[in-house]
């Protein structure tokens, strides 16, 4: 397994307790099977280290705004839209070298020609 060197930084305390919160409170209000509630919880866990735009690249749409019922959030308020940690994404790598992301994305057009890094 590939050591990779930590690029998102260690969360400061107020933070932490408000992200912590919002975990808690979306499990104590939620209804359903846990596979989904597990799901929405990865989902907010990775989205501050790899930002939204991975998030829609991994996920559906649909998947997105399901998780964000859950969590109560909104990704693109709450991620910023490329993490410190995006390029460990080959997705996003591959759509980062296209030249529309959105596109790229809703197409499932990927660019050829172009070449893609390894992971940093």
């Amino acid at each position: 397994m590939a050591k990779f060197k930590k690029q998102t930084a260690l969360t400061e305390t107020a933070e932490a307790k408000r992200r912590h919160d919002l975990v808690d409170h979306a499990i104590y209000r939620f209804e359903g099977g846990l596979e989904e509630l597990e799901g929405a919880l990865g989902m907010y866990m990775l989205g501050r280290h790899v930002g939204w735009k991975v998030l829609y690249i991994i996920h559906s749409k649909q998947t997105i705004r399901k998780y964000e019922d859950i969590l109560g959030i909104k990704v693109r308020e709450e991620f910023p839209e490329i993490g410190p940690d995006a390029r460990r994404s080959n997705g996003f790598r591959v759509v980062e070298a296209a030249s529309n992301f959105w596109k790229s994305i809703t197409s499932g057009q990927i660019p050829e020609k172009r070449h893609i890094d390894k992971a940093v």
